[in-house]
């Protein structure tokens, strides 16, 4: 028996790799933006000065945590690689793609399928590599456990500060206060006069839905700038304690540390009434009255 070799008559074509980045933070204040422009930076200067690369992009989602699904540029991302148009995709950890085990491994698998692979810098893991995927499981699941870890650590470390009656208020969304440099309900007196106006109106007779009509005739602007009052958002402010300077703490609570779903309390966990924690707008006996 005799074995004729046939050479090839086509030539193998060296393609380029089509590469992009993944970038993200999870918060929006000021450092953490930084880190996101450097993260930025970094990865074009990788890509770039790679000649087996070329440059597709860099998605990077900022003050969005990766335990949601609310991320614009990662969606952005995927749509493209479901196009053809990506090969690959470097990110710098699990953490930064995904914390919940489950989801990274249903995109990288979507991916892989795709013929798509991730590098995870961080972890040294290549997702087409054929150990990719053993790795990627054991530290996801590492991962999904460090996330559990910080949000119980958050939890506890503000229940501490409910108890020594330390307020934590989102002034943004609360008529008729600002916070100072120290982090203190300072009031805003051209919107507490607006809060005043909303009490003395219902001690006199007007209902909630006659005072947001009336609020919205004269195009009174609410805590968010606009001009639509909602009757359910006077009749909380009518009851809110805080306008007598004093605060109910954890009047909500977070069930799950992956979704951040949060519910109201109804007993579920401690609450807490801190007495004038703050200035009041409405003195006691007017609140009461209300």
């Amino acid at each position: 028996m005799r074995v004729r070799i046939i050479e090839p008559t086509k030539k193998v074509e060296n393609k380029k790799l089509k590469v992009c980045a993944y970038a993200r933070v999870s918060t929006d204040n000021t450092k953490q933006g930084e880190s996101l422009e450097n993260q930025i930076t970094y990865y074009k200067r990788l890509i770039t000065s790679n000649p087996e690369y070329d440059f597709v992009g860099i998605f990077a989602d900022k003050g969005i945590t990766g335990t949601t699904e609310n991320r614009p540029e990662f969606k952005r991302m995927l749509d493209l690689c479901r196009e053809k148009k990506i090969d690959v995709i470097i990110t710098k950890s699990i953490s930064r793609f995904a914390r919940n085990t489950l989801d990274t491994l249903n995109y990288v698998r979507t991916l892989k399928e795709l013929g798509i692979g991730v590098l995870f810098e961080k972890e040294n893991i290549n997702t087409l590599d054929s150990k990719g995927e053993v790795l990627l499981t054991i530290l996801s699941s590492l991962a999904q456990d460090e996330s559990r870890s910080i949000s119980e650590n958050s939890t506890w470390g503000i229940r501490r500060k409910f108890e020594q009656g330390k307020v934590i208020v989102n002034h943004k969304k609360f008529l008729g206060y600002d916070k100072d440099e120290d982090g203190n309900l300072v009031i805003n007196e051209k919107q507490a006069k607006i809060v005043k106006r909303i009490y003395k109106d219902f001690l006199n007779g007007k209902g909630a839905n006659r005072i947001a009509k009336e609020l919205e005739e004269e195009r009174i602007q609410n805590w968010n700038g606009t001009t639509k009052w909602y009757v359910s958002s006077i009749r909380k402010m009518l009851t809110n304690e805080k306008y007598k300077g004093d605060a109910i703490l954890q009047k909500t609570y977070t069930v799950d540390f992956l979704t951040k779903k949060r519910v109201e309390n109804k007993g579920e966990v401690p609450m807490y009434y801190v007495e004038e924690s703050h200035p009041a707008i409405i003195d006691k006996e007017m609140w009461e009255t209300v």
